[in-house]
């Protein structure tokens, strides 16, 4: 279905290292039907002078101060006008310029949501570890199974049935949306087995133990408020799954 309209949002601040390679690699994808939306929060770096270097493939360029990543992904998606909606994020790229073409071709009948396979790589691109997410099975978040969100493209309509990232769940907003869609109401999943992003190391959520600690909680809440059986095993089997991605 390459017919299909993508909605792309990026949302930035003080990027200015890492937005160049994440603009390139939308530009270089063989996709031509494309609205590429990109929400910064006030960047005080050289990101804005970046970014103004490619307002050409840019639909939607807003520079404010918001509430946060997940609070400026639903700001670009209001502005969203697509068939589908994917997020990039500022530090990540697409890995190969057919990514997108692959995912639309992946929306057949019935599919509501796409999900494909993550690298995390370093600043200078090493593989640091690979997130291949698998097929997707109901009742698969039971087990601590989740999808790489930066890899999760679904149909715009999704967002006005079920809502938009809800930013009471802090770091965890991402996991939380995709349990609504997903789990609680059992929307149709495809598992696209291609590698879709390289991501840069790093996260809130990892960078101290307490920080940790509050998006366990998140995660926690997350499960319990859409469905999961037993969230305090999933929740420790969360982990155990990322063991096999450094194999």
């Amino acid at each position: 279905m390459h017919n299909l309209k993508i909605s792309l949002v990026t949302v930035t601040y003080n990027s200015d290292t890492t937005i160049k390679h994440c603009i390139e690699s939308v530009i270089a994808q063989d996709y031509d039907n494309i609205e590429y939306i990109i929400i910064d929060g006030g960047s005080t770096d050289r990101t804005l002078d970046i970014i103004s270097q490619y307002l050409q493939y840019i639909a939607v360029f807003v520079s404010e101060p918001d509430g946060g990543i997940y609070d400026a992904m639903n700001k670009g998606i209001k502005f969203a006008t697509g068939d589908i909606v994917g997020t990039l994020n500022s530090d990540d790229a697409f890995a190969g310029s057919d990514v997108l073409s692959c995912i639309a071709s992946s929306f057949i009948e019935n599919v509501s949501i796409v999900f494909g396979n993550l690298n995390y790589v370093n600043p200078q691109g090493d593989i640091i570890r690979k997130w291949r997410a698998g097929d997707y099975k109901y009742g698969a978040f039971n087990w601590g199974w989740m999808p790489p969100h930066p890899t999760f493209y679904c149909q715009l309509s999704l967002f006005k049935r079920f809502g938009l990232y809800d930013l009471k769940y802090g770091t965890a907003a991402d996991f939380e949306l995709m349990l609504r869609f997903m789990h609680k109401n059992k929307t149709d999943a495809f598992y696209l087995d291609k590698l879709i992003i390289n991501m840069t190391q790093g996260g809130v959520s990892n960078k101290s133990v307490s920080n940790r600690l509050k998006a366990w909680n998140f995660d926690l809440r997350a499960m319990g408020n859409n469905g999961v059986y037993f969230p305090h095993i999933s929740i420790l089997l969360k982990p155990l799954r990322k063991l096999i991605q450094f194999i």
